[in-house]
């Protein structure tokens, strides 16, 4: 299934599946959060899933975007979402363990992943189906898998082979599975929010992080620790963590225009 046709797909879903209080209403608002970039293969695909919602709808539903953080960051937008409080968010994956789904979890797993074909097989195949259906577990309901980008891991010295990463602190999502990659490379894993991640590299709280690359750049991470990010080069090292999901609560409440 292409990009393209499974975004309308999506667009599709996310207004079918409005309830009848919305459709019935003049105007529905979706209000959409997530931490990072406008300008990221996360934002964009973001957008344009904006563009068919409201093209589809007759402008009748409109999607609200809140990019990076600028509402709720990684450590309170799971909980935001349950709350009410927003209608839909597109967070990675590692978000899933610590509310109570931690077989997400397994997209953590290094070298799990050789190719985005293999990615879109498992995510878009009854496995995927299954770990969607389990969000209604907690009255989540998962819309669709999106790639992300694989993973990078880039620090203030080149990592060229394992050793490389010995005794660096290393930004990680709160993912058990990424921390425990990092012990086994000898680094210390340092949990802390997207949103946190420059100020910690550029006072040198940590060494050097883990995201897709469009992540560095549009946060200037090179800048922040006033030297170019070093990514890994080691094979296969970007093979976890690819997929964003985008999820919104079995019954959401969404705010209705005038």
């Amino acid at each position: 299934m292409g990009r393209r046709t499974w975004l309308r797909g999506l667009a599709c879903t996310a207004a079918a599946t409005l309830p009848a209080v919305g459709r019935a209403a003049t105007e529905t608002t979706i209000r959409l959060s997530h931490v990072v970039a406008p300008d990221t293969p996360k934002g964009m695909t973001l957008e344009r899933f904006r563009t068919l919602v409201e093209e589809r709808s007759g402008q009748r539903i409109r999607v609200q975007i809140y990019p990076q953080g600028q509402l709720y960051g990684d450590q309170d937008e799971m909980q935001a979402l349950q709350l009410g409080a927003i209608d839909m968010v597109a967070p990675s994956l590692s978000k899933f363990g610590p509310i109570g789904f931690p077989e997400f979890e397994l997209f953590d797993l290094p070298f799990l992943f050789d190719r985005v074909a293999d990615v879109r097989r498992l995510t878009q195949g009854p496995v995927g189906q299954r770990l969607l259906d389990r969000l209604g577990r907690q009255r989540l309901l998962g819309l669709g898998f999106f790639d992300n980008g694989f993973k990078q891991m880039s620090a203030n010295r080149p990592l060229l082979e394992p050793a490389d990463f010995v005794g660096l602190r290393m930004r990680v999502q709160a993912s058990r599975v990424i921390a425990q990659q990092m012990r086994a490379l000898g680094a210390r894993p340092v949990t802390l929010a997207f949103s946190e991640t420059r100020r910690a590299l550029e006072s040198g709280v940590v060494d050097g992080t883990e995201n897709p690359v469009s992540n560095f750049w549009t946060e200037h991470a090179g800048r922040a620790t006033r030297l170019e990010p070093h990514p890994a080069r080691l094979p296969g090292v970007c093979r976890g963590d690819p997929p964003t999901l985008l999820v919104r609560p079995v019954q959401p409440r969404p705010h209705i225009g005038a």
